[in-house]
């Protein structure tokens, strides 16, 4: 599998593990402190190739998509549900330690975010979902995270996530509607 896109990653290690999942190019960003000059090369491989950016499931990786998503619009975003970023004995969690399958369908399932007007969810919708504040609110936006390829957030950045990729009522409702599908089933 052939990418298009430039890949955004942390490191070397996580080139290594995408080289062995897909054919693509990669610039790493080396840490959470994007550089200028990091940001510079990011504009123009957007310019020139369109960019994917695939960071760690974790905080360090969240602030450097944010950074560069900040500086560089159009981006694509690739999400790692964290169970598949886990490295072996559970000790660290990264796009490194992900399979190539993983790698793939994360490639494969890239949303880029949208310019467009859709009705916006509101904090309360997000109470009444069950899915800030509340028992099992974490394990439903897992799953939420996973339905709307908008990987993984904390209750608290949950919204701004739904709103940076443009995630309206309609598509909200039915994604709820499988959640509560499969806690019907194992309820």
């Amino acid at each position: 599998m052939r990418i298009k896109e430039i890949i955004v990653v942390e490191g070397k290690d996580d080139t290594t593990a995408i080289k062995r999942a897909v054919e693509a190019d990669t610039i790493e960003t080396n840490g959470s402190a994007v550089n200028q000059v990091t940001i510079d090369k990011v504009k123009r491989a957007q310019e020139a190739r369109g960019v994917i950016i695939f960071t760690d499931p974790d905080y360090p990786g969240e602030k450097i998509r944010k950074t560069i998503a900040a500086q560089v619009p159009g981006c694509k975003h690739a999400f790692l549900p964290k169970e598949a970023a886990l490295a072996k004995g559970g000790k660290g969690v990264g796009v490194e330690h992900a399979s190539p399958e993983a790698i793939k369908a994360a490639l494969k399932d890239a949303v880029l975010t949208q310019d467009g007007l859709v009705e916006e969810i509101t904090q309360d919708d997000l109470i009444i979902a069950g899915l800030i504040g509340g028992e099992g609110a974490k394990q439903r936006r897992i799953e939420l995270g996973k339905l709307l390829k908008i990987g993984y957030t904390n209750g608290k950045q949950l919204h701004k996530r739904l709103m940076m990729f443009q995630i309206g009522k309609e598509e909200f409702a039915l994604a709820l509607r499988v959640i509560n599908k499969e806690e019907e089933k194992h309820g």
